[in-house]
């Protein structure tokens, strides 16, 4: 057995965090600037261009002023022990430190009509599972709420095609227009449940943009979504393009007899996260 302490999991979450919303994985990055090789809109290619310029500019302070509310997964080693206090306490430990070091804005409240600030962007939205091995991996996902709002779910009857899958998620995005600060990422949950297909949605926004499912079922479906709503003509930031979406992503699971859920994840164009393995 191995034994993972408190300050090692509250340091990793506080070094994720400020570098989630100080830089964008690699693959965000590359499509991107593949969107902007791409778009024969001049407006919308120059908006693409300052994407790109802000990136450099940002660096090392946030890349959006929204730093967000911190989703932390966490995949814990079975043969791990905590040493001591709780993972909940261990993971807004290091958000709140985080907030206070990486001098990043607090946008949590601590009850939905209270409406009172918490201050530290705490508490954290804790999602973890137990895996094989003596290893604990961290991954920290800020979220603004100009994305957040435009999130979608749908219980769709057993008999839905794989058409009413991409419309539900296409009319999602185009009703979100220019409030999520396109080019989006489009996550898509399939299966589960309700609240299930919803974390699966989240988790999608975890996967590289640029590329697509193996299963070539999910493949397709993927490219079908990103180009219909490349095709609504939203473009960056709203003002017309063909850049809508930088990529569609899809996780399903095993779902009940009677019912599909589906569940849309809108990120910005800066869908953040960062990952580490303790």
């Amino acid at each position: 057995m191995r034994t993972i302490t408190r300050r090692m999991i509250s340091d990793t979450v506080k070094e994720l965090f400020i570098k989630a919303n100080r830089e964008l994985p690699e693959a965000n990055v590359r499509a991107l600037k593949a969107a902007f090789e791409r778009e024969t809109d001049r407006r919308a290619k120059g908006i693409l261009e300052l994407c790109l310029k802000n990136l450099e500019l940002a660096d090392p302070l946030p890349i959006c002023q929204d730093t967000g509310m911190a989703a932390v997964f966490c995949e814990w080693g079975g043969r791990c022990i905590l040493e001591s206090g709780s993972l909940r306490e261990a993971a807004d430990e290091g958000i709140r430190r985080a907030c206070s070091e990486g001098f990043l804005r607090s946008s949590v409240v601590s009850d939905p009509f209270g409406r009172k600030n918490t201050g530290d962007n705490t508490p954290a939205m804790l999602h973890v599972s137990i895996v094989e091995g003596e290893a604990v991996k961290l991954t920290v996902a800020p979220k603004g709420f100009g994305s957040e709002n435009m999130s979608a779910l749908h219980m769709f009857t057993p008999s839905a095609e794989a058409d009413d899958i991409a419309a539900f998620v296409v009319d999602a995005v185009k009703r979100a227009g220019a409030n999520p600060c396109p080019p989006v990422i489009a996550g898509v949950g399939l299966g589960a449940n309700a609240e299930g297909a919803m974390l699966l949605a989240k988790q999608a926004l975890l996967l590289p943009p640029d590329e697509n499912s193996g299963d070539e079922f999910y493949a397709a479906l993927e490219r079908r979504i990103l180009a219909d709503i490349n095709a609504l003509g939203i473009g960056p930031q709203g003002l017309g393009g063909d850049t809508t979406a930088l990529g569609a992503r899809v996780l399903a699971a095993p779902t009940h007899i009677a019912g599909l859920p589906a569940a849309a994840a809108v990120g910005c164009w800066v869908t953040r996260h960062a990952e580490a393995v303790i």
